[in-house]
């Protein structure tokens, strides 16, 4: 097991390979470790766990480790979402959080997220030093007795102390918004109600079958609200019961996809139209308290879409693209404000939660919705506004799950050593982030070109969580008007609809 983009993950049984309580222990012991010789003796660490299949038993075997260790375990003993763990890393000033969950993994899986100081998640060096300290112990860790948490006031205010964040950060107003909401069999469903009772969203009504939470995720193949009918349930519900607006959380809440009625129809939006959404609404806003003398950042990643860099250049605001993972977004520099990922992660309140946070995002994205509505429109609409001004951009992604990790190995060396020198009709250049010498490098080639006013990007990149090779692409037509506007989004969709398959093949070893 090695730390990925979001910490461990992998199957739950035996073996070093998979997830299981020898496993969690090694690491609990090797990152005890790494905290006291980094001079954190004796000093608080928050645990939090979701309601998968083994996590019960982790989160039992991580407080014990650490407890022996010597540390001051914040113990976050209910399954919660991994927001509230974010957050209460960051606001006690712990000097590590670790999250039991596999967030949007398969049932099988479960994982292990680390934050260190600030409630950011681990980056390098620390997570190949902690690795080195679990491969260095040749022994199974000691086996304390398990100690059940005592009752703890930190621990136990955490989840409202959360909520009156969110409160504070993004107000309330009293709203006949009706929202659609599911959190897909996961921990996040009583808090964002509450989240959104909170400010102002009353009238809200859910996905029965997918509320409370169940291990098992039983409605739904993979319990991602990206993958293809996940969220079928939630755009019935939605339309049968006239929503204004969808919300889909997923198992362990970091994570949030909106639905909307765009073009005459339900349909889940892009993790990027999202993104540009929020952003745009950002930076509208009046500055939250960062200094006057900062200028407001925003950031996404070098897979997401390109709409945000251009709103924010027309709002006078910085811009910054990272490698993927929150671990990297909320670092992108001093005054951030936003930062998104096309992976529907959304990160409204950095000052707060150092990672992406559903359910402050599906507040945000509620009093978006209100805003729209009492215009007399929609997010479809706001969506619209976007296009006109900053030119149509459609993005999407070919994810192929792989059997072995050599396959997607072997796919990047064949992308390398004979790149496409065309997608879909337009002459492409290739840039192999592998070979840059900045904070850009990583194992991941992308492929731009532009010709009449039509821009297209395709990016191939190994999936950091899950066996799976992923292609992002992206076309982006110049700033159109009203009339011409349901043209260029057929001409997008043409294009984007021809990148696809071009994916496709790709994938499969064509040219």
């Amino acid at each position: 097991m090695r730390f990925g983009t979001a910490g461990l993950r992998g199957r739950v049984g035996p073996g070093a390979d998979e997830m299981n309580v020898e496993v969690v222990g090694r690491t609990t012991a090797a990152l005890a470790q790494w905290l006291l010789s980094h001079g954190h003796r004796g000093a608080t660490v928050v645990v939090g766990r979701d309601a998968r299949h083994g996590s019960a038993e982790f989160f039992a075997t991580t407080v014990t480790e650490l407890g022996a260790a010597g540390f001051d375990v914040v113990a976050l003993d209910s399954p919660l979402p991994t927001p509230v763990l974010a957050f209460t890393t960051r606001e006690l000033g712990a000097a590590a959080g670790v999250m039991i969950t596999a967030s949007h993994n398969p049932p099988a899986d479960n994982g292990y997220k680390v934050y260190l100081d600030g409630g950011a998640q681990l980056i390098p060096p620390a997570d190949a030093e902690i690795e080195e300290l679990v491969d260095a112990d040749a022994a199974p860790p000691p086996d304390p007795a398990p100690t059940a948490p005592h009752p703890d006031p930190r621990a136990t205010a955490a989840p409202d102390r959360y909520l009156a964040r969110i409160a504070t950060r993004l107000g309330t107003r009293h709203s006949s918004v009706r929202i659609a909401l599911t959190p897909m069999h996961g921990v996040g469903g009583d808090l964002a109600l509450r989240a959104l009772a909170a400010a102002g969203f009353a009238d809200v009504v859910v996905v029965d079958e997918q509320f409370a939470p169940d291990p098992d995720f039983p409605t739904v193949a993979f319990p991602n609200p990206e993958e293809p009918g996940a969220s079928d349930l939630l755009l019935a519900l939605a339309q049968r019961r006239g929503a204004d607006i969808a919300i889909a959380l997923d198992p362990d809440a970091d994570r949030c996809a909106v639905g909307a009625v765009v073009d005459g129809r339900w349909r889940m939006l892009t993790g990027d139209e999202t993104g540009a959404l929020l952003g745009s609404a950002v930076l509208a806003e009046a500055d939250p308290g960062v200094e006057p003398s900062v200028e407001p950042l925003v950031a996404s990643t070098i897979v997401s879409g390109s709409m945000l860099a251009e709103i924010a250049a027309a709002a006078g605001a910085r811009h910054v693209r990272t490698l993927t993972g929150f671990k990297w977004l909320v670092r992108a520099g001093d005054g951030l404000r936003y930062a998104y990922e096309e992976a529907i992660g959304h990160c409204v309140d950095p000052d707060a939660v150092r990672d992406k946070d559903g359910i402050s995002a599906a507040v945000a994205l509620a009093i978006l919705a209100h805003d729209r509505v009492a215009a007399g429109g929609g997010l479809g609409d706001a969506l619209d506004d976007l296009f006109i001004h900053h030119g149509v951009h459609r993005t999407g992604q070919v994810a192929i799950r792989a059997e072995r990790l050599s396959d997607i190995a072997d796919t990047m060396a064949r992308l390398r050593a004979t790149p496409p020198t065309t997608l879909a009709g337009v002459a492409v250049d290739m840039s192999d982030h592998a070979t840059r010498s900045d904070e850009l490098r990583t194992d991941a080639v992308a492929f731009t070109g532009s010709s009449d006013g039509a821009r297209i990007r395709l990016v191939a990149r190994p999936s950091g969580t899950e066996p799976k090779l992923k292609f992002y692409l992206e076309v982006a037509l110049t700033p159109t008007d009203l009339d011409h506007l349901r043209a260029h989004k057929d001409r997008a969709d043409t294009v984007l609809d021809q990148l696809r398959d071009e994916a496709g093949q790709l994938a499969g070893g064509g040219s």
